[in-house]
Parts: C-alpha cells; sequence; structure tokens
C-alpha cells in the first residue's frame, strides 16, 4: 500500500537482474478490475491517516491470527486471476514472487487449484505474519524471522524458511553523503545525538509533533523523515530544534549520519535501519500490523519498544550513546541477515530464465 512492498519488489528484482536473470515487477493492486485496486489504496491511506480505529477494526477481523473463523482475502484475490495467468504466459515467468499478501492470496489459490503451473514462493516483509499472507496453494514462504518462519509452517504445513529481510546492500555501509548528513546534523543540532523519526512513505503517524518536541527537550535533534506529507513536513519545520525533511532520496547515507530510529510500522524504514547498524525503538505505533510488529520486532531483541514517552527517553539514552549496550543491539540487528532471499527464490530455475515478483 506504501513503498516498503515495492522496494522489497524491487530489490528482488535488481539482484535477479545482476545474475543474468530478467525480472518483470507487476502491482496486484492494479491487476484487480473496475478500479477496485486504487480504491483500496485510498482507503487504507485514509484510515491510517484520519481514522486508525478503523483499520483497527479491519485488522481484527481480517487479518490478526487466531483459531476464530475469519473471512479470507481469497474470493478479492481471485478478481486478478486472468491477468496474472496472461503476464506469466507473456513474460514467459518460471517463478512468481508475491510481496504483497493480497498477491500471496492470489497466487496460493491458482496453485491450489492448478491453474498457475509455475512455482510461487512467498517474500513475507511482515514480522507479525497475519492470515492474509497465509495460504497452504503457495510452495515456499521466506520470512525475515525464525519465528515467522515457524509459525508459517505450522498454519499452512507447507515449507517456510527464515533469509531475514531483504535490503539494498547500501544500506550496509556509509556512502560518500554521510559525511554531508553529519555536517547538516551537527549544525542543526550542535552537538545533540540525530534521531531519525519515521513516517513512512505517506507521512502518517500519532502525535509526531508532540514526539519531535519531547526528543527536542530530552537534547536529541529529531530528524523527522516526513516522506510524500508536505503539510506535516512544515508544520513539524515550525518546532524549535526539529529538522524536517520530505522524500530523501540518500537515505543509507541519512542513516549512517544519525544515531538511533524511533519507528512506528516495523516495516521497510525499520529493517533499512538495522542493516544500517542503526539501534530502533518502537513508538506510538500504526494499529493493526504496525503495532504487532513494534511487539514482534522487540520480542526477538532487535528492537525496543516504548510503551510511553519516559521509555523512550530512556531507551534513546542508553542507545545513542555508545557503549557494549548500543554494540549489542546494533549486532542483533544485523544478525537477522541470515540468507539471500533470491537464491531460494531461484532455486532450481536457470539463470537465463524469468522472474515475476
Amino acid at each position: 500500500m506504501g513503498s516498503g512492498h515495492d522496494t522489497v519488489a524491487a530489490e528482488l528484482a535488481r539482484r535477479a537482474r545482476a545474475t543474468g536473470r530478467r525480472a518483470h515487477v507487476v502491482d496486484v493492486l492494479e491487476l484487480l478490475p473496475y478500479g477496485l485496486g486504487a480504491g483500496l489504496r485510498r482507503s487504507y491511506r485514509s484510515w491510517v491517516r484520519d481514522t486508525p480505529w478503523v483499520y483497527a477494526g479491519v485488522y481484527r477481523a481480517f487479518l490478526r491470527p487466531g483459531r476464530r473463523p475469519r473471512p479470507s482475502g481469497t474470493p478479492l484475490a481471485r478478481l486478478a486471476s486472468g491477468r496474472l495467468l496472461e503476464l506469466v504466459d507473456a513474460t514467459g515467468a518460471d517463478v512468481v514472487v508475491p510481496v504483497f499478501h493480497l498477491a500471496a492470496q492470489l497466487t496460493g489459490h491458482l496453485r491450489a487449484r492448478g491453474a498457475l503451473r509455475v512455482p510461487s514462493r512467498v517474500a513475507v516483509v511482515d514480522f507479525a505474519v497475519h492470515r492474509q499472507w497465509l495460504h497452504p496453494g503457495n510452495d515456499l514462504h521466506l520470512c525475515v524471522s525464525a519465528p515467522a518462519a515457524a509459525e508459517v509452517r505450522r498454519a499452512t504445513g507447507r515449507p517456510a524458511e527464515a533469509t531475514g529481510p531483504v535490503v539494498d546492500p547500501a544500506f550496509t555501509v556509509a556512502g560518500p553523503g554521510a559525511e554531508r548528513w553529519r555536517r547538516v546534523c551537527e549544525r542543526r543540532g550542535r552537538g545533540r545525538p540525530a534521531v531519525l523519526v519515521s513516517a513512512g512513505a505517506w507521512g502518517v503517524g500519532s502525535h509526531l509533533p508532540a514526539t519531535a518536541r519531547l526528543l527536542a527537550a530530552d537534547g536529541f535533534l529529531p530528524v523527522v523523515l516526513c516522506g510524500a506529507n508536505e503539510a506535516l513536513r512544515r508544520r513539524l519545520a515550525a518546532e524549535p530544534g526539529v529538522l524536517a525533511l520530505g522524500w530523501v532520496s540518500d537515505l543509507p547515507d541519512l542513516m549512517h549520519a544519525a544515531r538511533a530510529l524511533v519507528d512506528n510500522a516495523a516495516g521497510q524504514t525499520a529493517v533499512q535501519a538495522l542493516a544500517a547498524g542503526l539501534p530502533v525503538v518502537g513508538y506510538r505505533p500504526l494499529p493493526g500490523h504496525g503495532a504487532e510488529g513494534v511487539r514482534r520486532m522487540a520480542a526477538l531483541g532487535v528492537s525496543e519498544h516504548a510503551p510511553d514517552a519516559s521509555a523512550l527517553s530512556a531507551s534513546l539514552a542508553r542507545l545513542t550513546a555508545p557503549g557494549p549496550e548500543r554494540e549489542r543491539r546494533v549486532a542483533a540487528g544485523r544478525a537477522l541477515f541470515r540468507a539471500d532471499a533470491l537464491t531460494r527464490v531461484v532455486h532450481g530455475v536457470p539463470a537465463t530464465k524469468k522472474l515475476e515478483p
């Protein structure tokens, strides 16, 4: 719905092309007829930005794990069946890789029926594997953590492996722009440690100005990533001691200039920070899978979950300071990256063949 799933698809495609394969990326929402995909995206954006309690209800009804029967996403996904099968045939794809749960419902349904004749290998991008990721028709699930993979195996009876998050390798090393960002942060912060505050691609979050003011009052330089939300950027730019940024094209370098990330979604920005060696603290998470993901990340030991303002301040004071506690947290985050997901995606597929995320 935002840019996280697109980022994963783009990175898998980049890796595929680097190994001599052809890759075709398609947005499953665009395969839905009657403008349904665009409507779903608009609705989701409105829910998380304006009425988060609505999305919390949708999550409980459709997505949250549990034994009680809940509605399935398969009937909606089936509406894209014809167009996906046409694409597979037209591109000569040898494997299909869902990176979004609706796409996983679609490929699982088609594989179970025998209509999709090439493997479907799902890249699960969430720490909290909700029900719509799970369809026993899919051949393999590649997960961000070992507990997530075990959960998938129990729920589907199908193979699942923990390869870790899919992140551009540019995040693992400081590029030439990192020094420029350090100078910017030093000039604006005057010695205060720079702490990134993520609001995702759409610039959404709960009480972001209050969080920025809290960090500034505690002696940090809050660097708020406002994404495409220009109104939020202008509002935060008026706050004393706050650096408010719009869309950042060199995020790896910025992360290497910062000391920690305050995250509200346990999504792609969080795992990019882990790859960059940046401690992550979950605070005021988005409802539904955001809140579940923040708790799962903390339970794994790769991040911390701050339930209130005082806990946030305490976590950042510990994790931004040099020392063994920061080093342990950084090491735990980087250990999450176990293997190359593409290697498992293309297992058994000749190098000249086609990949379709």
